[in-house]
């Protein structure tokens, strides 16, 4: 047995440590490879679509001859090329047509693809093509079609507890309003795109920027009428994802293969950023209409609400997306009495799809609306209110679709915050710059909110929460990990390899993070919800503990000792009173004959969902925040800017905190620009005009908070057993954001003395505070008068 073994106390990059991301310095230096970068073989053919010109119209015709005209033109594919099924619906709703044959639903729905020698001369033939349109009825709007008795996308949900309508008539004070939150566009760094590399038989390999391999290969499948085993996606790295890479890559992923097939040569496509904004989906806008009963306290006794949702014209993921917003309709306040009814209506628009939180800030903006209503009818910090409605111990703990709230840490959270952030005494100076402002004729006005949130983690759809892995120890002690996840820039690589290191206490540089690939691991759910590090490190975790299990029982044999008096150290095995180093022991094993490899399985318990009855424990935990925000506004011309930024997060136990509260700034400000800057805007004939960088304003270095204070709760740990007892931060943070439309809706209520809740629609643009601050001058006006 070798002696000279390495006597460290610790292994280099286990859990629980600030590791960098495993790309950081590819990424940073250029030398990550995306997609769009890979080698493209000789012969390598290109796609464009060409896409409707209406918003709702029958097609007459279609003439592609223009097209197939231009030099350098191989082909055109259209519906009757498909050998197998023209649907791509995730939920195989046969209502997602690749392309459509006789009504096409959208402006800019893909009819057609041309293939070309390069991607400038398909994207030009594109648009030559004659379409002849007969044109239809549209509607964009979704209240506008829920007012005309509009068809829903999927079916509704209902959830219920206790009799609202009778809480109501005897509640001792009661309002009703209304409020609209907008869309968001993903507007990932690197757009879609699809690279397929034809192969024998039946066989196509799809490199592509997914956050759904296992879906797009199922999809790839159907539309060219193959086993789903002749088809393999792979995906190394994604330039962000947010959602929009969950089902949109479907259609670019489906005709790339096809094409290739079709012409036996590799074919990419990669639509320009115009294309990739006006054919994919985009975060579901809402109309919450609320009507709320409370007591003289601001004690919420009941709540009934109506969450009307843009979906576009087929269903997509609206329904579980509407779902998750009631869900979230709550955030961090029971109701005694409650009913909330979704409307997933259609539409004449791009069908819409996940984006980060999966309707859940839509659910949880309108409860903090709700709050914030409250609060100013009995003349409260908002944030009196809040507490006073948090959930609490037994009869206060029970949500609106009837899982209790076990975990609950928001007191104390939310406590910590106030007390580090100072908030009581800044609100205090808030208060008296405004009255100063007033007294001086200062057109400044500044606000500050503290706001919470609680947010449930699991898939909705239970059967997604399970994930594989795949862990190869080669003989010189190497560890090859591959998991059914993706990489989309939120360090979920790094994280799950740190959880391997950590089982087999040897430094992180010796596990090698290998692409997604569904010939590796099959039948893989996608990195969403939040549930990536916990699906993926448990299953990881899992095939670990095989591992060991074998090394530890081949150990115990060969030295004679008991399984007890074996222990992993750092970068070495203590085997009774003698010590190995780790890659001696594998090459020991292997000599021995001992399987150095393992498929892992985790499947998320104790969750389960009736959504007929709307009850279940749909989440196995919660994760918890707050935070503070502090603004300025200008009266004059609305524009405003976020001062400052405190935030305190729930992670439970992080496995790795630096990159945790890189998710938590991250999420923060992608919150912030949804609900301040980010405007979707479609045109009377139904156009998207907001379809690039120049119309669409996505938060800039300059918007970011000037303070900006992100902290951990690093007393927390998860009492559920997930992996290292961490918790999920990719969606819930985004939600922290609240603070920001909050903080501007006080510092417009100031120009009203406070006395009326401006509500403020989002995103909370510049116009809009314009506008609110008009009216409410009109109000104090009015007052005065």
């Amino acid at each position: 047995m070798k002696q000279d073994v390495s006597k460290a106390t610790a292994i280099k990059g286990g859990v629980h440590q600030n590791i960098k991301h495993d790309s950081a310095d590819k990424h940073v230096s250029g030398r990550a490879d995306y997609t769009d970068d890979l080698a493209e073989p000789i012969g390598t053919l290109h796609g464009y679509f060409g896409v409707s010109e209406r918003a709702h119209a029958r097609l007459l015709s279609l003439d592609l001859a223009p097209c197939l005209a231009v030099k350098g033109v191989v082909g055109v594919i259209t519906a009757e090329d498909i050998p197998g099924i023209n649907d791509i619906s995730p939920n195989h709703l046969d209502d997602e047509p690749v392309f459509p044959t006789d009504v096409c639903s959208y402006w800019g729905q893909p009819l057609f693809a041309v293939i070309a020698e390069s991607r400038d001369i398909a994207r030009r033939a594109a648009m030559l093509a004659e379409v002849q349109y007969e044109d239809l009825p549209h509607v964009t709007d979704a209240l506008v079609a829920k007012e005309a008795g509009g068809a829903y996308v999927a079916k509704p949900m209902t959830l219920m507890r206790g009799e609202a309508d009778k809480a109501l008539a005897a509640a001792p004070k009661r309002l009703k309003g209304q409020m609209r939150m907008g869309g968001q566009d993903h507007m990932y760094l690197e757009g879609q795109i699809a690279f397929a590399l034809p192969g024998e038989d039946e066989d196509v390999l799809v490199h592509a920027s997914t956050q759904h391999p296992s879906e797009a290969q199922h999809m790839v499948a159907r539309v060219l009428g193959v086993p789903s085993h002749s088809v393999t996606i792979q995906v190394r790295r994604m330039g962000g994802g947010f959602g929009g890479k969950e089902t949109q890559m479907n259609i670019f992923c489906a005709i790339a293969a096809l094409a290739a097939k079709k012409w036996n040569r590799p074919v990419k496509l990669r639509p320009d950023r115009d294309l990739d904004m006006t054919a994919t989906g985009k975060r579901h806008d809402f109309i919450v209409d609320y009507e709320v009963g409370f007591d003289e306290d601001g004690r919420i006794e009941v709540v009934r609400g109506d969450y009307i949702a843009r979906c576009g014209y087929s269903s997509d993921l609206s329904g579980p997306v509407t779902d998750r917003a009631l869900f979230h309709a709550d955030n961090a306040y029971f109701y005694p009495h409650v009913r909330l009814d979704s409307h997933p209506m259609k539409t004449n628009t791009v069908s819409n799809t996940a984006f980060r939180g999966f309707g859940g800030p839509q659910g949880v903006i309108a409860a903090e609306r709700i709050i914030e209503e409250v609060a100013y009818a009995v003349g409260k910090d908002p944030l009196e209110v809040r507490k006073a409605n948090f959930y609490g111990g037994p009869g206060r703990d029970v949500t609106p679709y009837h899982q209790v709230v076990e975990d609950n840490i928001l007191e104390r959270l939310v406590g910590e915050l106030e007390s580090r952030a100072d908030y009581q005494a800044r609100r205090a100076a808030v208060i008296a710059f405004n009255h100063e402002a007033v007294a001086k004729g200062q057109i400044e006005r500044k606000g500050i909110a503290l706001t919470p949130v609680k947010f449930g983690v699991s898939f909705t759809a239970t059967w997604y929460n399970q994930a594989g892995s795949l862990l190869h120890i080669y003989t010189d002690g190497s560890i090859q990990l591959n998991h059914g996840g993706t990489e989309m820039g939120q360090g979920l690589n790094v994280k799950v390899a740190q959880v391997v290191a950590d089982a087999f206490q040897v430094d992180l540089e010796r596990i090698k993070i290998t692409r997604t690939a569904t010939d590796k691991v099959p039948n893989t759910s996608a990195t969403a919800a939040s549930s990536g590090t916990d699906l993926n490190g448990m299953a990881a975790l899992d095939a670990a503990e095989q591992i060991k299990a074998r090394l530890i029982t081949f150990a115990a044999e060969k030295w004679s000792v008991s399984e007890k008096d074996i222990q992993f150290l750092p970068n070495r095995v203590r085997i009774g009173d003698e010590e190995l180093a780790f890659d001696a022991l594998i090459k020991e094993a292997y000599l021995a004959r001992v399987q150095l490899s393992a498929a892992g399985f985790y499947k998320t318990p104790k969750i389960h969902w009736d959504r007929e009855k709307g009850e279940g424990r749909p989440f196995l935990y919660f994760a918890y925040g707050a935070a503070v925000s502090e603004v300025t506004i200008d009266l004059l011309t609305g524009e405003y800017k976020v001062d400052r930024a405190d935030i305190l997060h729930d992670v439970g136990k992080s496995l790795n905190p630096v990159l945790d509260i890189g998710q938590v700034e991250g999420a923060f400000v992608q919150g912030m620009g949804w609900l301040t800057t980010e405007e979707l805007w479609w045109d009377d004939a139904g156009r998207l005009r907001t379809h690039a960088p120049s119309t669409y304003k996505i938060p800039l270095a300059s918007d970011i908070p000037a303070i900006f204070n992100v902290s951990l709760a690093d007393w927390s740990e998860n009492q559920e057993r997930t992996i290292k007892r961490s918790k999920a931060v990719g969606e819930p943070p985004f939600m922290l954001a609240a603070s920001v439309l909050e903080a501007l809706s006080m510092a417009v209520a100031s120009v009203a003395d406070y006395r009326q809740c401006p509500r403020l629609d989002a995103p909370a643009t510049p116009e809009r505070i314009l506008m609110a601050v008009d009216r409410l001058q009109d109000y104090a006006g009015d007052e005065d008068g």
